[in-house]
Formats: structure tokens, sequence, C-alpha cells
């Protein structure tokens, strides 16, 4: 039977989860758009916002490529979710070799699906205290990355909701 702070906890993730990778936009998005849009799914979930000049800067440091006449594309979205949350685990220049190998192993649309449902799969994982499933020896070594990150991300995610509801008492 789940504590009433399990249950607190729970709550917290109950409804997440990323867009589909057909849910993000086929249409550029400007600047503040792309970071209007990644942080309606992300700010309640991280307690922190991705703002216009972290996604410049981004760009500066060659994690994702330059906008099309100022214009976000699907697959540069994508790419943000993702450094957006692996960027509180990683430093910087780790995240942006992370995604070279990624881009030389898998297509964005792929990638971002394995993602999204490991992702979701991880956080309730974790937060409903249950087993991991994790990847095995046979699996690729980006996949044994990835899952490695987001195992670390849902961790810091569920310590971070747990302080903050103990604060909250």
């Amino acid at each position: 039977m789940a504590t009433e702070m399990q249950k607190r906890l729970q709550e917290t993730i109950k409804d997440f989860s990323l867009p589909t990778f057909e849910e993000i936009p086929t249409v550029g998005l400007y600047l503040e758009q792309t970071s209007n849009f990644i942080n309606s799914y992300l700010e309640e979930l991280l307690g922190t916002k991705l703002t216009p000049s972290m996604i410049s800067n981004y760009v500066k440091k060659n994690l994702i490529a330059r906008p099309e006449k100022k214009l976000y594309s699907r697959e540069q979205l994508a790419y943000l979710f993702f450094i957006a949350l692996a960027k509180t685990v990683l430093p910087l220049d780790d995240l942006k070799l992370l995604v070279k190998v990624q881009q030389e192993s898998y297509a964005t649309e792929v990638a971002y699906r394995y993602f999204c449902e490991e992702l979701k799969q991880t956080l309730t994982a974790v937060f409903e205290h249950k087993a991991l499933e994790l990847t095995t020896a046979d699996q690729p070594e980006q996949k044994i990355m990835l899952s490695n990150i987001i195992i670390t991300v849902a961790h810091k995610i569920y310590l971070e909701k747990y302080f903050a509801v103990l604060q909250d008492k």
C-alpha cells in the first residue's frame, strides 16, 4: 500500500509525457515559440525553464544545428527535449559528444521515439518503486548509454520532487 508521500510523488508524474514526434510542429518555430513549446512539457517536471538564451547557447556550442531563417525544425525540437533533460546530469561537452554519436547511429525520429518511451517507463518505475528493466549487454552501446542517462535523470527528478514534498510539509 502506497504511503501518503508515495502518492504525492506519483501524482507529480502521473500525467507527464513528451509529445510524440508527430505532435512536434512540422512548421518551424521562432526562438521564443521554441522555448515556450519545450517548457509547456518540461517546466513542471524539471521545475526550471529552458530559456531562449540557453537554446542560443546550444546552437553556438553546436549541440543543435543553426535554425534556418530563424526557425527551429521538428528535429531540432526533438533534440532540445533530450538536451533539456540530459543537461541536468551531464556537462555540455559530454552532451555534445553524445548527440554526435546518436546522429551517426539513428535517425532523429527513431532516437526520439526510443527516448520518449524509455523516459516514460523509467520515470514510472522510479516513482512507483518498481524494478527497472535494464538494457542488456546485447543492446547497442548507444542504447545502453541512453538508458543510463535516462535512469540518472529519472532518479534526479525523483529526489528533487521528494525534497520538494518534504519542504512543503
